[in-house]
Parts: C-alpha cells; structure tokens; sequence
C-alpha cells in the first residue's frame, strides 16, 4: 500500500471526517442468519462463546464463533428480537448456515439466511442522534447501545438498533425490507444531508479506515487466530459448554503464542510500500532489526484520519514487541501503538 492511497485522497477523507465530526451514512447490509424455535437460546449458547442465554428480548451482544480447535471462524452480532426469535449479522452467512446445519442435530431449532429480505443502512456520528429523531416516529433518546426495536419511517415499518461498526458514541442501524429500501434511503439522506453530513461511498472508509481506527477487528484479520491472541478472551463464558472450549481451556493454560498488536509507519519516506494481508497474501514479514528471525505478518494497514498517521494492526509471536518499540517492516521506520487511534 502506497502511502498517498489514503493520506492524499481527499474524497475518503471527507467521507471518513464526516462520520467523525458530523454525521454519515451508508448502505452496508450483513448478511443475516434468523434463529427461531424453543431451543433457538440453547442452540446458540453452544455455537458461540460468550453467554447469549442472558440476552434480553431487544437486546444484542457481540461474540466470535470457534471451531473445535479454538480458532475464530467468524465474529457476529447476535440480536434476540422475540422471545424464541434471534437475528446473527455476519459477513459469512453462506458458512454460518452450514455450521449451523451440522451443529444444530438434537435441537428444536430452524435456521434461515434472510440477508436477500433485508437492507440495513448505517448512520454513524456526533449527530446522527438527530437524524434519527428526526425520521423515526418514536425516535432514539431512551435507546441504549446494543438494543434494538421496531419503529416507523413515513409510515415504513423497520428495526432500529443503536450499534455500528465506527467506534461512534452515536451510531445506528436501521433494518427494512428490500421493497421499502429506496423510499427509506431517501429519509436517511435528506436529513443527513440537512444536518451537514454525507452520504459514505467508499469501502475502504466504512470497512477500514474507521473501524480500524477504532480498533475493531475485520473477520479477515481474525483468520486463524484465537481470541487470547486478539485480546477477545473476555468475550467467553467458561461455566458454560461450547464448540471450542477443549482447545481453548488448553490455551488458556500455556498462555497464547501469538499476540495483536498496533502500529504507525513513522519513516519520512511518502513512498513507502507495505503489504498487509487484507488485499490478499499472508501480509509483509516483520522483522526485529539484527535478526534474522521473522516474529510475524502486517494484518490490515490503512490510515487515521483523526490522526493523520498510516497505521495498522500486525499478529506477532508474543512478547517480541512491546508498546513505544521501533522496528522496520519492508525497510520502513515503524513504532508500536495501542490500537486505537480515537
């Protein structure tokens, strides 16, 4: 990644101030597993980790999903909408239905992919509080993050729920039918707009440079790790069974070997090429200087906006570096940072 990719497009970064100063919007629908039946709780605290059993009727809660060797397979929002009725927002709907598939043998549970039923767009800054009490009937003042209910937008039925993917305090998603969708993006955009925001259009804004920037993770930097190395372990139920939880309690006891760890490119040179495993490939080798031992990979690496530096995350064998360290990747001055830029 060259440096000027980010720093010297100035369209990105309008869109990526827009949602940090103002408010933006954009149209990112996960995709989305529907949960029903008696023992859909039961089903789904066993798949996932951390304790879906206490979620409240309108309430939601994050969780990575393992396989039986402990390693993250997928990270979700689990939305408990009725009683007996849960929605899983995913980017891997197509693999969470065939888990769910053969891991739902023995109980009184239906799974569906009903991404092709839904639109949900994200509205996401200091005053997207304003736009929303300005579209919905009932508004978003009592709303507390994670919880979700039904509203109206002009008379269009949707579910609202306070939660995103920015590291906004403010930050919604509004669910509506595929039908309804252009009549609902019209409301969103006309009161964005009219509160000084924009529209997000870029990808690389909404999936990288805000999220990171945040310190959220993207599933692909997940990919082969577990949540002890991604700092993901308080996330878990131990009193509780779950795929994974043999290999994890392994873990637990040596300690991971690896560990995720924040980055800024500090070198002077504007032309610097970093390769990170989120465009494809394993991510540039990282090396300590004076040895030859590679301690290992650049995950995603994109650039603050906020504090306009190039910054990023890399998955590294444990305690190799430590915060405020200087090193080279691909011959560029770099230094160890917390991951979050906020």
């Amino acid at each position: 990644m060259f440096k000027n990719i980010f720093k010297n497009d100035e369209w990105k970064r309008s869109e990526h101030m827009a949602v940090r100063e103002c408010v933006g919007y954009y149209l990112f629908t996960h995709q989305l597993m529907e949960v029903t039946g008696e023992e859909a709780c039961k089903f789904l605290d066993y798949v996932y980790p951390n304790n879906i059993a206490t979620l409240a009727v309108g309430r939601d809660r994050y969780t990575t999903m393992l396989n039986e060797n402990g390693e993250i397979i997928d990270d979700v929002v689990v939305m408990r909408l009725e009683e007996d009725k849960y929605w899983v927002s995913t980017l891997y709907g197509t693999k969470a239905d065939d888990w769910f598939y053969y891991h739902s043998e023995g109980y009184d549970v239906e799974t569906y992919e009903i991404t092709e039923d839904w639109h949900m767009f994200s509205v996401q800054g200091p005053k997207s509080k304003e736009v929303l009490n300005s579209i919905l009937s009932n508004g978003v003042d009592d709303l507390k993050f994670f919880q979700n209910r039904t509203d109206e937008i002009n008379g269009i039925e949707v579910i609202v729920n306070r939660a995103g993917f920015t590291g906004e305090k403010f930050g919604y998603e509004i669910y509506c039918g595929v039908d309804d969708a252009d009549d609902v993006q019209d409301a969103i955009d006309r009161a964005v707009k009219e509160a000084g925001g924009k529209e997000v259009t870029e990808f690389q804004v909404f999936a990288w440079t805000l999220p990171t920037e945040a310190g959220f993770y993207y599933m692909r930097d997940l990919a082969h790790t577990n949540p002890f190395e991604v700092g993901l372990e308080k996330n878990i139920n131990w009193e509780k069974d779950f795929i994974g939880k043999e290999a994890l309690l392994k873990i637990k006891e040596n300690g991971p070997e690896r560990e995720m760890l924040g980055f800024e490119v500090i070198d002077e040179n504007e032309d610097f090429y970093i390769r990170a495993k989120q465009y494809g490939g394993p991510g540039e080798p990282i090396f300590i200087d004076g040895e030859e031992e590679e301690i290992g990979r650049v995950s995603k690496m994109v650039y603050s906006y906020v504090r306009n530096v190039n910054n990023g995350y890399m998955l590294v064998k444990k305690g190799k570096l430590h915060l405020g360290d200087k090193f080279r990747i691909h011959g560029y001055e770099c230094v160890v940072t917390e991951k979050n830029w906020l």
